[in-house]
């Protein structure tokens, strides 16, 4: 695959354009965007990752397009469960609503540029040493592996969000326990102090780099062509700021995404196993010949991980663990948005609120009880909670009567 450095020219500043126009127009103002604006954003990112994959069709042939396309979805699943971590990172930090936009596109812009190091370094390494491919496959199996041996724990996902740096940050340096705005400095009693916003920017930061140790070596499996990896990359990366909003309440719901992804890495680090067998230059392994073995074509690739992508959201979503988790968190969720709501809130959005909050509460007994042990993690507090919600509804509901 030839590609000029024009065509690398114009590539990158469609992209940096892109993320330029999402800060200045979306971004730099807090807000938190509605669903429809999170979906015609999400829509829109989508349709210009599927119309460049066209482009790599009518101009380098369907085998390239078909790379693209499997890496495009391969990344931006594994983006999907990245989003994960940064709610728990968020809301570790209590991060305001509005200013989360920020947050997240800050953190696109450090993981587009930790991978593109990384698929560049990695590129170069491929180049001259294809044992690699042993390294890579056998590191994606390991990591399956993990994700089978057991889901992450909310312990482990909050010391995500309060790693090394943030808690040497903490320690070392004058931060301030609130927010300014979406400021990362502010003055206090005249002195410059940092805010959390900066905390909560490291955090995100130091992860995304982490998840590039997973999602790099994948689409390695799927394509070494660089253009296509960077390309793929990028365009699972720059949507990921509205589909955290798209998606935020569908989330917790995705039961089985952490099964689905480890099939998925474990079918690439397979396939990178054989074609290192295939390509094989290591004297310990049949005397340095190349291995015949069979490779999986990039067509069966792309089948196998949208078809297992389909099947995880479809159990997810269906299965009882999945209704139930639906039910409990969207009872948790909307009680605390309800409470959290001032009173010089707009009537439309308290009413919203108090009826998707009465609705969850009033499925709550259609729970089965072993789903309610295993989800709440405090009875005592969430009924606490739900209550309290619903002492507020009553009260206000009474005041509205009393005032006809």
């Amino acid at each position: 695959m030839e590609i000029s450095g024009l065509q690398w020219g114009i590539t990158i500043a469609v992209i940096v354009g892109l993320l330029a126009y999402d800060f200045i127009f979306h971004a730099r103002k807090p807000h938190e965007p509605t669903v429809k604006e999170a979906a015609m954003w999400t829509s829109l990112y989508v349709s210009l990752a599927l119309l460049f994959g066209l482009i790599v069709l009518f101009w380098d042939g369907p085998g390239f397009a078909a790379e693209y396309y499997a890496g495009f979805v391969t990344e931006q699943a594994l983006s999907v469960d990245n989003l994960f971590v940064f709610l728990i990172i968020m809301a570790s930090f209590k991060v305001p609503r509005a200013d989360q936009q920020k947050v997240l596109l800050f953190g696109i812009v450090v993981a587009l540029i930790a991978r593109t190091l990384f698929i560049f370094v990695g590129a170069a390494a491929i180049n001259r040493w294809s044992a690699l491919f042993y390294v890579f496959g056998l590191f994606l199996i390991y990591t399956a592996g993990n994700l089978v041996k057991g889901e992450v724990t909310d312990a482990d996902e909050e010391d995500e969000a309060n790693n090394v740096m943030v808690r040497l940050a903490k320690r070392f340096l004058k931060t301030t326990d609130e927010y300014d705005g979406d400021k990362l400095f502010t003055e206090v009693d005249g002195k410059r102090m940092m805010t959390p916003m900066l905390l909560v920017m490291v955090a995100i930061g130091l992860t995304d780099i982490m998840f590039a140790l997973d999602s790099i070596p994948a689409i390695f499996g799927l394509t070494q062509e660089t253009y296509i990896v960077f390309t793929a990359t990028a365009f699972s990366l720059m949507g990921l700021r509205q589909l955290y909003f798209l998606i935020d309440g569908l989330l917790d719901r995705l039961i089985y995404l952490s099964w689905g992804l480890a099939i998925i890495l474990g079918f690439i680090g397979v396939k990178l196993i054989l074609h290192a067998l295939h390509e094989n230059t290591l004297s310990f392994i049949n005397d340095g010949q190349s291995v015949h073995v069979v490779e999986v074509s990039t067509g069966f690739s792309l089948a196998v991980i949208v078809g297992v992508l389909v099947l995880t959201v479809v159990a997810s979503l269906f299965s009882p663990k999945g209704r139930a988790v639906r039910i409990i968190n969207g009872a948790r969720d909307w009680s605390e948005r309800y409470l959290s709501l001032p009173e010089s809130a707009p009537l439309e959005e308290r009413t919203q609120a108090a009826e998707k909050m009465k609705k969850y509460r009033d499925q709550l007994p259609s729970v089965k009880a072993k789903y309610r042990d295993e989800l709440i993690e405090s009875e005592a507090r969430y009924r606490d909670l739900l209550e309290r919600a619903h002492g507020l509804r009553e009260q206000r509901l009474a005041q509205a009567d009393g005032g006809k």
